[in-house]
C-alpha cells in the first residue's frame, strides 16, 4: 500500500469516527453513562458532601457493617421480587398458553383487556390495590406487596411469552399428539421446552420492575414492610447519603454480572431449544 492509498484509508477511517450516527451513539452513552459515573466516583469520596476530599472506603464500610435497616430493606425487596417473579411467570405463561392453544369466544378482548396494567399509570394502579385491600380489610404488609407487584408483572409475562409463542410451529404438537402423547406430556415436554428463553425473559423482566418499584409499593406496603427503593427514598428526603452511592455501585456490579450470567444461559438455551 503506498502512501496516497494509505492517506485515504486514514480519511475514510477519520470519517466513520466522527459520522452523524457515531456522534449521536457517543451522546447518548454519555447522557446514560456519566450520572452512573459520578454516582461511582463520589461513593469513594471521604467527604459526606459534595466537595472531593480524599480516595476512602469509608461509605463501603458503613454499608457492610452499619446499616441493618438497609439490608432488611434489601432483603425484603429481594423475597417480594423473587417470589412475586415467580407466580407471576407461571401464572402469565399458562395463561398466554391457553389463550394462543385454544379457541373460544371473546379471545381477543380476553388479550386486549390483559395488557391494560402495563399502560394504567402506576398512581392509579397503586390507588387501586389500596382500596381493595382496604374493602377486603386485608391488613398492610408484606403479602399485599406481593400481591400488588404479581399483578402488575403479570401483563409483561404474558406479553413476552405470546411473542415467543407467536414463533412457535405448531406442527410439533401434531407429532406429538399422533406419536401418542397426551396433552400434559406434550405440554411440559414439547411447549414449555421450546419457549422457554420467553419463559425466563419474562422472571427476569418480573423480578427486575418488582425490585425497582416505587409507585405501587408506596401505597400497599405497611408498616415494617419496607423495601429497598423506600428506604433509599426515606434517606435522601434528609439530603443524599454517601452510603447510597455506595450501595448504587455495588447494585451496578451485580446487575451486569447477572445479566452477563443470565444471557449466557439464554443462548445456550435458545440454541438448544
Amino acid at each position: 500500500m503506498n502512501l496516497s492509498s494509505s492517506h485515504r484509508v486514514h480519511r475514510i477511517n477519520e470519517r466513520r469516527w466522527f459520522s452523524t450516527s457515531n456522534i449521536i451513539l457517543g451522546l447518548t452513552i454519555t447522557f446514560l453513562f456519566l450520572p452512573l459515573f459520578v454516582v461511582v466516583l463520589y461513593s469513594f469520596n471521604d467527604s459526606k458532601g459534595m466537595a472531593w476530599t480524599q480516595p476512602s472506603l469509608r461509605w463501603y464500610r458503613d454499608l457492610f457493617f452499619s446499616s441493618p435497616a438497609l439490608w432488611k430493606a434489601f432483603y425484603n425487596s429481594a423475597v417480594v421480587a423473587l417470589t412475586s417473579g415467580l407466580t407471576a411467570t407461571i401464572l402469565g405463561a399458562l395463561a398466554a398458553i391457553g389463550i394462543k392453544w385454544n379457541r373460544f369466544r371473546g379471545k381477543a378482548y380476553i388479550a386486549t383487556i390483559s395488557y391494560l396494567p402495563m399502560v394504567l399509570p402506576e398512581v392509579i394502579i397503586g390507588i387501586s390495590m389500596l382500596i381493595f385491600f382496604s374493602w377486603i380489610r386485608m391488613p398492610l404488609g408484606m403479602f399485599t406487596i406481593y400481591v400488588a407487584h404479581t399483578t402488575f408483572n403479570l401483563p409483561f409475562v404474558f406479553l413476552l411469552v405470546g411473542a415467543r409463542l407467536d414463533e412457535f410451529d405448531y406442527s410439533t404438537i401434531e407429532a406429538a399428539r399422533d406419536l401418542g402423547a397426551s396433552e400434559t406430556q406434550t405440554l411440559w415436554k414439547v411447549v414449555v421446552p421450546s419457549i422457554m428463553p420467553g419463559i425466563l425473559s419474562g422472571f427476569l423482566m418480573s423480578v427486575t420492575m418488582s425490585l425497582e418499584d416505587f409507585v405501587i409499593t408506596f401505597f400497599v406496603s405497611g408498616p415494617g414492610s419496607g423495601t429497598l427503593p423506600l428506604y433509599v427514598y426515606s434517606m435522601i428526603r434528609y439530603g443524599v447519603s454517601p452510603v447510597i452511592n455506595a450501595l448504587s455501585f455495588v447494585m451496578i456490579v451485580g446487575t451486569m454480572l447477572l445479566a452477563w450470567v443470565f444471557r449466557r444461559f439464554l443462548k445456550t438455551i435458545a440454541a438448544n431449544s
